[in-house]
């Protein structure tokens, strides 16, 4: 899908929450201080960065030169980065990893194919670890109302081939049937609060609803989502409680 994500970096760097130090410590400590990790769908660093700071190193690899040029501002005192542009198709390409980590970026792979050739590239202990949402994740607060300000402007979801929303399967059915079937699931809990520029802020650095979708329709999309926005909630403030899942995934012991 070209253009996926065209336009979104700058929003998706300022307005996408980031997971949390307690799930990145536990990222850390899973991965060890002296390992190379690779952060495959990088996006603008959202795990690679603050991961930095706790290995030797970091190769962050993304599709998106747009997120990569984000990545490299806001990494420019973290030397031990290397931004790369590429995908899940092109893993024999990369420098050699001790693990390799995924956020939301699993969903748009060819997941077993991936993990398949994972098995051949990482050394024996090396782990698959997956950071982001439960499996059963609450719905935002605002999505009511922006989902019918999506349904207005005709921005229908876009699904990978591969999904759980298009296979039912999700990533840690994937996973168990997969050459790291040895799963640990770990979440963490954190109140999150949106005040209204955040929550349309957020709806540009998605897929379906990114700048280079809505085109010059930019602006009344986003000025339809503050007016449904207020109409609902006058105060323009939202605050729910998220859920951060780290799943790690290691080979069967033997």
């Amino acid at each position: 899908m070209p253009d996926l994500f065209g336009g979104a970096a700058p929003y998706y760097a300022r307005y996408r929450a980031d997971y949390g130090e307690e799930a990145i410590k536990h990222l850390a400590t899973t991965f060890g201080r002296d390992s190379s990790v690779l952060d495959l769908g990088c996006g603008p660093g959202t795990v690679a960065i603050p991961l930095a700071r706790h290995v030797r190193e970091v190769t962050a690899v993304d599709p998106d030169e747009e997120m990569l040029a984000e990545g490299r501002r806001l990494a420019a005192d973290a030397p031990n980065i290397r931004w790369l542009r590429g995908d899940s198709t092109m893993l024999r390409e990369f420098p050699p990893f001790d693990h390799v980590v995924m956020g939301r970026s699993f969903h748009w792979m060819d997941r077993r194919t991936v993990l398949a050739e994972l098995d051949e590239l990482l050394p024996p202990d090396g782990v698959v670890a997956l950071v982001g949402p439960t499996r059963d994740p609450g719905e935002e607060p605002w999505e009511p109302v922006m989902r019918r300000v999506r349904e207005e402007f005709g921005l229908g979801a876009m699904t990978a081939t591969n999904s759980h929303q298009a296979t039912g399967e999700h990533h840690d059915d994937v996973l168990a049937t997969s050459p790291f079937p040895d799963l640990r699931s770990t979440v963490y809990e954190r109140r999150l609060v949106y005040d209204l520029d955040a929550v349309i802020g957020l709806q540009l650095s998605y897929s379906y609803s990114a700048p280079a979708r809505l085109g010059d329709r930019l602006e009344a999309f986003t000025d339809a989502a503050r007016k449904a926005l207020l109409a609902s909630n006058p105060s323009g403030r939202w605050e729910y409680v998220t859920e951060t899942e780290v799943l790690t995934a290691r080979r069967a012991p033997a």
